[in-house]
C-alpha cells in the first residue's frame, strides 16, 4: 500500500548547525509514528519543513505517492497536513469558533461572519472525535487541556488527514496527557495519520505504533513499542547509557531556610486558591509539592518568589520576612527560581542567550562596572554555561526565542543553578527536557541539596516528585493536605492524596490542613 506520506533525503542547514541530515521518513494511513529525540535533535525543524514553515536545502516530499511542493502552511493545509504547535497558536480574546474559523471565514448577509455554521461544524467534529468544547467560550478562559482540543479541532475543521503533534504534552498535566492519547487513538481509528514529536519515553511506548529516533539531525534507528523499552530508547536518543533512577544519599536536614505560615493567596479573579498554607523547607532537603495542576501550586510559587502578593500570612526566607518583597530582593538573599512558564517569567525572548544568562546578575561585577556592561565577560560566561549545560545553539548571541523549548529551559536552569544560592524554587524544572537532560538536571538539583541548599520542587510529574523528594507535601484545593516523609509512602498513596483521598494508614492529623510524619 502506498504510504500517505514520504520524506526523502530531507536536509536543512542553518548557520553553524546541520539541523536535518538526509532524513527519510514514511507514514502510513491510520498510524501513529513517534518522532523521538533530544532537545535540538532536529525533530521540530523536520516538521516545520513538512508544514511549509521552512524550505529544505535538499530532499523531496511525497503525499499519497505524488511529489508535492510545500512552500507555505497554506500549501500544507491544502495537501491535508495540519500541525499542533508546542506553544498554541490561539488568540486569547477570540471565541473558540472565531479561532477555529480564522483563515477559513465564511460570511452571511453580506459581510457578517457566519459564526453559526462554524459553531455547528465545531460541535459535529467534537461529537465525532470526542473533543467536546463550547464554540462560544473565550479562549482566554479555557484550561490548557481544552485549548489543546481547540487546536486539534482547527485541523479537523480544515479536513486535515495528516496531523503533526509537536511536543503536545509539554504544557499538559499527566491526566490531560492521558486524555490526549485517547483522542489520538480515536483519530487514527477513524482514518487519520499522526506524527507525534516528543522526547518522553513513556508516551511513545504507550501510544505509538512505530518509533523513529533522531540524534543530531540524523535518523539513528527505528523500532516499535513491542521491541523497545525505556532504557534502549534512552540509549538510542542520547548515544550512551542513561540512568533513569536518581541516586540520592540520606542526609540530615539543617536549619529552616523557608518558612510559610498560614498563607492565603487569591488568583486574578480574587478567588482564594492558597488557603491558610503552612510549610517549612530545611537546608539540605528537597520538599516536593505533589498535586494535580490547578490546585494552587502556581499561585503559591508566585507568592514565594514575589510575583504575587498574598492577602494573609507570612513568608520568611533565611530569617528575613519576604512577604512583601520584590523578586529582586528575594533573589539578592540567595534565592533561585525556575519558573513554571519559561517564556513569560523566565526569559526575555528577543535578547541573546548571553544576556538571558545574566538577568539576575548583570548589574554586578564582573558583568558590569558602574552602568557599563562588560560584554566580553558576559560572552565568556555564556560560552562556559552553554558547554556545561549542553545548550544546543550555534552562538551565545543567538536570540533565545530561536531555541527549542527544551533548550530555552536549559538556559534558565544554567542561569539559576550556576549562582551561589541557599534556596531553590524549582517549578517544573524538567518541563520540555529530554531524558538525557532530565538526568543531568536531576543530578544538579540533588547536588545543590547535598551542598546544603533548601529546595522546594513543584511538579505535576509524580515520578519526579517521588524520585527527588526527601519529604512530600500534597496540595489539594488550595490546602496542604499532608506532609509525609518520602520513605514512608508509596506512589499509590500519594496519588490518592492528590485526589483528596487519605489512604488508610497510621497518618495522624497534627493540625488543620496538615498531616506530618516527622524526621
Amino acid at each position: 500500500m502506498t504510504p500517505i506520506l514520504e520524506l526523502k533525503g530531507i536536509t536543512k542547514q542553518f548557520p553553524g548547525v546541520l539541523a536535518n541530515d538526509h532524513i527519510n521518513l514514511t507514514l502510513h494511513k491510520g498510524e501513529i509514528l513517534a518522532l523521538l529525540g533530544e532537545n535540538g535533535a532536529g525533530k521540530s525543524t523536520l516538521m516545520n519543513i513538512l508544514y511549509g514553515l521552512y524550505q529544505p536545502d535538499e530532499g523531496e516530499i511525497f503525499i499519497n505517492g505524488e511529489k508535492s511542493m510545500v512552500t507555505s502552511p497554506t500549501d500544507a493545509i491544502d495537501a491535508g497536513i495540519g500541525m499542533v504547535h508546542q506553544h498554541f497558536m490561539l488568540i486569547p480574546v477570540f471565541t473558540v469558533a472565531e479561532n477555529v474559523m480564522l483563515g477559513e471565514e465564511s460570511v452571511k448577509y453580506g459581510n457578517f461572519l457566519n459564526r453559526d455554521d462554524a459553531a455547528k461544524k465545531i460541535l459535529e467534529i467534537g461529537n465525532q472525535f470526542n473533543l467536546p468544547v463550547n464554540p462560544s467560550d473565550m479562549v482566554r478562559d479555557l484550561p490548557v487541556g481544552v485549548q489543546q482540543k481547540v487546536e486539534i479541532i482547527k485541523l479537523l475543521y480544515r479536513e486535515a488527514e495528516i496531523l503533526i503533534f509537536d511536543e503536545p504534552t509539554a504544557v499538559l498535566t499527566p491526566q490531560e496527557a492521558d486524555e490526549l492519547f485517547k483522542i489520538m487513538r480515536s483519530l487514527v481509528e477513524q482514518g487519520k495519520s499522526i506524527i507525534f514529536i516528543t522526547h518522553k519515553l513513556r508516551e511513545v511506548l504507550d501510544v505509538a505504533d512505530r518509533i523513529m529516533v533522531i540524534r543530531q539531525g540524523a535518523v539513528v534507528g527505528e523500532t516499535t513499542p513491542d521491541e523497545a523499552d525505556k532504557n534502549s530508547l534512552a540509549a538510542m536518543m542520547v548515544g550512551r547509557e542513561v540512568s533513569l533512577v536518581v541516586e540520592k544519599e540520606e542526609k540530615v536536614p539543617g536549619e529552616v531556610i523557608l518558612s510559610i505560615d498560614d498563607l492565603v493567596v487569591a488568583d486574578k479573579f480574587q478567588n482564594i486558591v492558597v488557603d491558610h498554607v503552612s510549610l517549612e523547607v530545611h537546608a539540605g532537603e528537597i520538599v516536593g509539592i505533589a498535586g494535580v495542576q490547578g490546585n494552587g501550586q502556581t499561585e503559591l510559587v508566585e507568592a514565594i518568589t514575589g510575583l504575587r502578593k498574598s492577602s494573609e500570612g507570612q513568608i520568611t526566607l533565611m530569617g528575613e520576612d519576604v512577604t512583601r518583597a520584590t523578586p529582586r530582593q528575594i533573589t539578592e538573599l540567595g534565592s533561585a527560581h525556575v519558573p513554571e512558564d519559561r517564556q513569560a517569567d523566565g526569559l526575555v525572548l528577543p535578547f541573546p542567550i548571553a544576556e538571558n544568562l545574566v538577568l539576575c546578575t548583570y548589574y554586578k561585577e564582573p558583568f558590569s562596572k558602574g552602568v557599563v556592561l562588560q560584554y566580553e565577560t558576559i560572552l565568556d560566561h555564556a560560552k562556559q554555561l552553554i558547554s556545561d549545560f549542553d545548550i544546543r545553539t550555534p552562538s551565545a548571541l543567538t536570540p533565545v526565542s530561536n531555541l527549542s523549548g527544551g533548550n530555552q529551559q536549559k538556559v534558565i536552569i544554567a542561569r539559576e543553578l550556576s549562582r551561589p544560592i541557599q534556596f531553590l524554587m524549582a517549578s517544573q524544572p524538567t518541563r520540555g527536557l529530554d531524558v538525557g537532560s532530565i538526568e543531568y538536571i536531576h543530578k544538579r538539583i540533588v547536588q545543590k541539596r547535598n551542598d546544603g541548599c533548601a529546595v522546594l520542587l513543584v511538579s505535576p510529574e509524580l515520578d519526579e516528585i517521588m524520585e527527588l523528594s526527601d519529604r512530600i507535601a500534597v496540595m489539594y484545593r488550595g490546602n496542604i493536605l499532608a506532609v509525609v516523609k518520602r520513605s514512608a509512602v508509596t506512589k499509590e498513596e500519594v496519588g490518592l492524596m492528590m485526589a483528596g483521598i487519605m489512604p488508610e494508614s497510621d497518618f495522624k492529623p497534627k493540625e488543620k490542613h496538615v498531616v506530618e510524619r516527622t524526621f
